[in-house]
């Protein structure tokens, strides 16, 4: 009798971490109650997930998506999920990106030792981060406040991470509070990081929903999930990113905040850093504006701070990637 329920599953594609798998499971749960349908999650494994080098020697980059979207084109799966952040400033031709759902906190966190925040860390304390950008920002936080720290670079799962700092051989270590509020574990931060010392990742706190492009019904039942102002203004961060020419191991951060009046969202601010990890140098400029109400307003507000960034000096910090 399970037959006829059987065809009508949703294969959702999502990679093997813990962390994937939650945020995949959330997304399962909201497209099931859209669809009526059941959702298979299947589990893939991508480069990223199983290269031992850092970050920044793999080029970052599409390292956690394209087995996901390989497996989209082969028809292996009906839809994917991705930490939004991961994905590449290129959307290819051939998927679509269905829906961006309501964003998570995207501040970055401090979990550690003896529940200590991050300006209270002792002399030559050793932080743990894979992020230039966090590199980056807080070396020059605390270069601008008489800290001493020492940021060291480090790679692996939640557990992995948190493990340094349990066994004592990391002081601090520096994750995104998106991803231990999605698997339960907020209550071991720390400090929570203002995005006025640390501008998080382009998208940071986002999830993308990405099927093929040709699969008009699943798109518009996707896109039931969608959350507009969440869309515009990742949009913005990653039109920032891309003409930066950056990937996404570069030491570059954006944030675009929506700004209330009372109920009413009246403008958008967007906030843009690129940095040298060492955080000597750092070019952080702002714009604010209309919210945009279009994909093509978004993506000009994001070139228009990039313009001016690099002006600045931003493409002398970026190494090969500069013209």
């Amino acid at each position: 009798m399970s037959e006829p329920r059987q065809l009508g599953t949703l294969r959702l594609g999502t990679r093997r971490s813990k962390l994937a798998m939650a945020q995949s499971g959330q997304v399962a749960d909201a497209v099931s109650q859209v669809t009526g349908r059941p959702v298979e999650l299947v589990e893939i494994t991508t480069y990223g997930d199983t290269s031992r080098e850092h970050l920044a020697q793999i080029g970052g980059t599409g390292v956690f998506v394209t087995a996901l979207r390989d497996a989209l084109l082969r028809g292996e799966i009906d839809f994917a999920v991705h930490s939004l952040k991961d994905l590449p400033t290129t959307q290819p031709q051939d998927l679509a990106l269905a829906a961006v759902p309501v964003r998570e906190d995207p501040r970055d966190v401090l979990v550690a030792r003896d529940a200590l925040k991050f300006p209270d860390l002792p002399r030559g304390a050793r932080v743990g981060t894979g992020s230039p950008r966090r590199m980056a920002q807080l070396n020059a936080y605390a270069r601008g406040h008489g800290l001493d720290i020492e940021t060291v670079p480090i790679r692996g799962n939640v557990d992995t991470r948190i493990g340094y700092v349990r066994s004592g051989e990391l002081d601090a270590v520096v994750l995104a509070a998106a991803g231990l509020n999605r698997i339960g574990r907020i209550d071991e931060v720390t400090d929570f990081l203002s995005v006025d010392t640390v501008l998080p990742a382009p998208g940071q706190g986002a999830l993308a929903i990405e099927c093929a492009a040709d699969n008009a019904d699943l798109i518009a039942v996707l896109g039931e999930l969608d959350d507009p102002f969440t869309r515009v203004a990742v949009t913005a961060e990653r039109s920032l990113l891309a003409a930066l020419e950056a990937g996404c191991s570069a030491p570059v951060g954006a944030l675009a905040d929506l700004l209330a009046d009372g109920q009413i969202v009246k403008e958008m601010r967007l906030r843009g850093v690129v940095g040298t990890p060492d955080g000597r140098t750092l070019v952080q400029l702002s714009t604010t504006g209309p919210v945009p109400e279009t994909h093509d307003q978004a993506m000009a507000l994001g070139r228009e701070l990039a313009a001016e960034m690099l002006a600045k000096g931003a493409a002398g910090l970026m190494g090969e990637r500069a013209h």
